[in-house]
């Protein structure tokens, strides 16, 4: 069981029979009452957000996630396909599920998909991924040495602020939490 002290962020639990994971946390000591925790939390399974308060006599039970690779094969319409790697099971996760992932997904690629009571329920992006830029325009000579910035399309079609420097064809490093250019892939 978890008391208040464990919901740091990140932690999984279950909380009215749903299991929720910690977004943000902020733990408050009264002077005679009891610690008391403020959070935001949101429900792994429907994207719901709550902000809420727990006293330190409340008590929360883990929540098993299972974590398991799979091949992203295709998407049709609202609903993206992934082959589990170890099964060979085809499993269709709706786009509430992928969220803003599905910019980031790449035919053939392996992800981590999270699983709570045999099914899935989110994926896991890395942190940094590489693209291929399919569209971008010139840039204007003399104006590498700014920190200007211009909109290039990668090949899962989002489109990215990066230097004037980046041309079509080139890899590219983006930061898939917010979408922003990091750096040229090698």
């Amino acid at each position: 069981m978890y008391d208040i002290s464990d919901l740091k962020v990140g932690t999984v639990f279950e909380y009215d029979k749903e299991p929720y994971v910690v977004i943000e946390s902020q733990h408050t000591k009264m002077g005679r009452g009891g610690a008391v925790l403020r959070a935001k939390i949101k429900n792994i399974v429907s994207g719901a957000t709550l902000s809420t308060s727990f006293r330190s006599s409340d008590k929360f039970s883990p929540v098993n996630i299972e974590r398991s690779k799979a091949q992203f094969l295709y998407s049709e319409g609202v609903n993206f396909f992934f082959m589990d790697q170890s099964s060979y099971e085809q499993l269709s996760l709706g786009s509430e599920f992928v969220g803003s992932g599905k910019n980031y997904l790449l035919e053939g690629d392996i992800y981590q998909l999270q699983i709570y009571n045999g099914n899935p329920i989110s994926i896991d992006l890395p942190i940094k991924m590489n693209f291929i830029v399919t569209e971008a325009e010139k840039g204007l000579k003399g104006d590498t040495a700014s920190s200007a910035v211009k909109p290039v399309k990668i090949e899962t079609g989002l489109s990215v602020n990066v230097p004037l420097f980046i041309k079509k064809g080139d890899r590219i490093r983006v930061d898939t939490r917010n979408g922003s250019y990091v750096e040229k892939a090698k």
